[in-house]
């Protein structure tokens, strides 16, 4: 009768059942959680995705002391994914728990296996958290102000809840499509500069494909997808470092603990099969945040307007030739090629001096709203550029910050 007291108590003390019960309690729980937890068939539907559902059903059964159940559920767990040291652990401690009352979680472990029963006890919370927890459906991350046409998804990662969401381009409205759990840096996250196991808080891209073929199997089996740290806005800010992607685990490890990398994004080699299918280099927003800002779409579209409205605005005063009103969509802060905004500002005025007329074409334009403390919008376009007596066309990256309540442009270069 003592573990069947005890046992659920160790769990809750472990945080692992405040994430639990509590949402079944409120009647919040997933409608394929309330099916019968006898029931020993593998649904498809829980590995397709992830682990989440069944390990949330085995700790509903151990909160409700169906200690034997959990047991059914954990082998359930196992069988859909052999390699996932956390039901292993919980399955020693379900058997260990039939002989004796548990003081600890991960008795079952054995003495030796303190730190990583530690990781593990890390891992199953927040894994539980983000899937008790996931956004309302007509909810967005603030950050994807707007995907051009050909950006068919994007990718936003949560490092508080060790979550990635991936989003669907829309007709230029995000649609969630999955999540993913993952791990970040040793450290956390805010990386500033080589070495320091950090994950790095930005928005960045896709750059590139690493075939699993040139690379060991500590990467996983899907390759890597390096990503464009540090940017534009990093430098500025003196950041540094380098090898940042998005990477699998090792062929014997289904996952690592929530804080297990030296910096990079890793997931369950299965989930990065899946998200490698919707990435596409050079055009996939990859936007790292402490912990996501939510918007309704209608706040989202607002938003969203208001911006469009400033870069129109700038597009027409450079049309307009007025080197005054053009100015004023820059910040003094501004620097672009060496040169500083008083500069860069009076070239420009000779140069459009040198005009009878310009015009101005911008397509294809991306927004994204950085997710840290600091407060600009990575603005991306293909820019068409014909005047009196020169033409060219470029694809354009500018970084927008809020200055006196007003965006200005602090920097701007080909992209």
């Amino acid at each position: 009768m003592g573990y069947r007291l005890r046992f659920p108590a160790i769990l809750a003390a472990c945080g692992l059942l405040l994430v639990t019960g509590a949402a079944e309690a409120a009647g919040k729980a997933p409608r394929h959680l309330k099916k019968d937890a006898a029931n020993p068939a593998v649904d498809a539907s829980y590995t397709d995705s992830g682990p989440e559902p069944l390990l949330a059903r085995v700790f509903d059964a151990i909160e409700s002391n169906r200690l034997e159940v959990a047991m059914q559920q954990t082998e359930m767990l196992i069988k859909a994914y052999p390699n996932f040291r956390l039901a292993h652990l919980v399955m020693g401690d379900l058997l260990l728990a039939r002989s004796r009352p548990l003081m600890a979680f991960g008795e079952g472990g054995g003495p030796a296996a303190g730190e990583k029963v530690a990781d593990l006890r890390d891992e199953a919370i927040v894994r539980l958290k983000g899937y008790r927890t996931k956004p309302p459906a007509d909810y967005v991350p603030r950050y994807l102000l707007q995907m051009h046409p050909e950006q068919q998804h994007a990718v936003v990662v949560d490092t508080q809840k060790s979550r990635l969401y991936l989003y669907q381009n829309d007709n230029g409205t995000p649609r969630f499509v999955a999540d993913y759990y993952i791990s970040q840096g040793k450290l956390g996250a805010e990386k500033s500069r080589e070495g320091d196991k950090k994950t790095p808080i930005g928005v960045y891209h896709v750059t590139s494909s690493l075939p699993r073929q040139k690379l060991t199997d500590f990467y996983g089996s899907s390759g890597a997808f390096p990503i464009n740290y540090p940017n534009d806005w990093d430098k500025r800010q003196g950041r540094n470092g380098h090898g940042i992607w998005l990477h699998g685990t090792p062929s014997d490890t289904f996952s690592r603990p929530p804080k297990a990398s030296d910096g990079c994004v890793v997931l369950a080699n299965q989930d990065l099969d899946m998200l490698s299918k919707s990435l596409q280099v050079g055009l996939t927003p990859v936007i790292i945040s402490n912990s996501i800002e939510w918007l309704s779409l209608d706040d989202w579209q607002s938003e969203r307007s208001s911006l469009l409205k400033m870069i129109e605005e700038w597009r027409q005063d450079w049309e307009s030739r007025n080197v005054d009103h053009y100015a004023r969509h820059y910040s003094p802060k501004f620097r672009s090629d060496g040169q500083g905004y008083q500069a860069w500002i009076e070239q420009k005025r000779k140069f459009i001096a040198g005009k009878s007329w310009i015009k101005i074409d911008t397509g294809n334009i991306s927004m994204f709203r950085n997710p840290g403390k600091e407060e600009y919008v990575v603005v991306t376009f293909e820019q068409d550029y014909r005047s009196s007596n020169l033409s060219n066309q470029m694809k354009k990256r500018q970084y927008w910050i809020k200055e006196g309540g007003r965006w200005k442009i602090v920097f701007e270069g080909a992209a």
